[in-house]
């Protein structure tokens, strides 16, 4: 990957600092819960959390939001949505994991110019795949039909969860001498894609054309493979249900809960990610997970810098488990038999910023 003026994300129109900014606009115009602490509903209260909290009784229940974004527009082009609702609900159940919530339903919303049969009972089959393997009721969603307002078919929805009260993952204990432990992605997941479908229209090479570079890394596989680009680009996020949900309650778990001191799921904002967890520590990745060639290739052709490719996608590391280093080879040993490639990737140190020590990259924001 080469260093210089090469193609960034801003370019292709996702400016993350201004996204930033103008999410921390809403949420300062936003009013405060009718909802009074102590009662069914009430806010939990979660700083730079990757879900909601709200009061239940004797739990909390969490709540997340997503969508695929402009993956979709690779898919629509193709007309390939095998593995579009597997994002939707990876999007948003991998985020409830990450307060230390056991995700339990979810509920889409299609949003379509005109409607389709086919297309609506591929992504159908689609999400019930993603809610087996994510282990969550598909409880009921929207179909609409807006011509005029949407000119492709898009895709969103919310996933349910819950946690024991006053048992959420904030990452308040996490402490220099803490592990940090990457989880592999299995591509792009659902993030960076206006990045992506610049770089691909400069490179000339087709979505249908072969791919052009091996798609082989590691465990992992291609679905819905057509021997392509497109299937590559394609390949849905990573579900990480299991293993996450039972290290953090089953009672047969290799660590206590308590020994988990953060989650953070690797989506936009790439290794800046770690920093919504605590801005009183520093993060060192100093033995990363190997990118997938995809990245590789991105990141050559579009001549993107070392930096921008780490702040824009996960770079084949989708979930960060952050371990007291007490039970890291533990959790590292148990977990490289759910999903093989997990490993250790680095510690937690003094300071506040994430640094990456092979390439010498620094981030200090989200």
């Amino acid at each position: 990957m080469n260093e210089g003026d090469g193609m960034t994300y801003s370019g292709s129109g996702v400016d993350i600092d201004a996204e930033s900014s103008a999410v921390a606009s809403l949420i300062g115009s936003l009013a405060n819960s009718t909802r009074e602490k102590g009662t069914l509903g009430a806010p939990v209260k979660l700083e730079g959390g990757f879900g909601g909290l709200i009061e239940f009784g004797p739990n909390w229940l969490a709540l997340a939001t997503d969508g695929v974004g402009s993956k979709l527009q690779i898919a629509n082009s193709l007309s390939r949505y095998e593995g579009v609702g597997m994002d939707c609900v990876a999007m948003n159940v991998n985020d409830l994991l990450c307060v230390g919530a056991e995700p339990l339903a979810f509920v889409d919303y299609i949003a379509v110019p005109r409607p389709s049969d086919d297309a609506h009972s591929r992504i159908g089959r689609s999400l019930s795949e993603a809610c087996r393997r994510a282990n969550v009721t598909l409880a009921g969603g929207e179909t609409a039909t807006l011509p005029g307002i949407v000119t492709e078919l898009d895709l969103s929805g919310t996933a349910l969860g819950w946690l024991p009260s006053g048992m959420a993952i904030t990452g308040e204990a996490i402490a220099p001498g803490d592990v940090l432990i990457g989880f592999p992605s299995s591509g792009f997941h659902s993030n960076g894609f206006s990045l992506v479908r610049d770089v691909v229209s400069k490179s000339g090479v087709g979505l249908t054309d072969p791919c052009p570079f091996p798609s082989e890394h590691g465990s992992r596989s291609i679905e819905f493979d057509q021997g392509d680009l497109g299937s590559v680009l394609l390949n849905p996020t990573r579900i990480y249900v299991d293993p996450i949900v039972s290290l953090l309650f089953s009672e047969k778990s290799v660590c206590a809960r308590d020994k988990i001191h953060g989650i953070a799921h690797i989506t936009g904002g790439g290794l800046s990610n770690l920093l919504r967890l605590s801005r009183t520590v520093g993060f060192v990745i100093d033995d990363p997970l190997e990118p997938h060639p995809e990245f590789e290739w991105i990141g050559s052709v579009g001549n993107v810098s070392d930096w921008e490719m780490h702040r824009v996608f996960n770079m084949g590391m989708g979930m960060v488990v952050v371990a007291d280093r007490t039970v890291a080879s533990e959790v590292v040993e148990w977990a490289q038999e759910r999903v093989p490639g997990t490993k250790v990737v680095g510690r937690v140190t003094e300071g506040g910023e994430v640094v990456h020590t092979p390439l010498n990259l620094r981030y200090d924001q989200y």
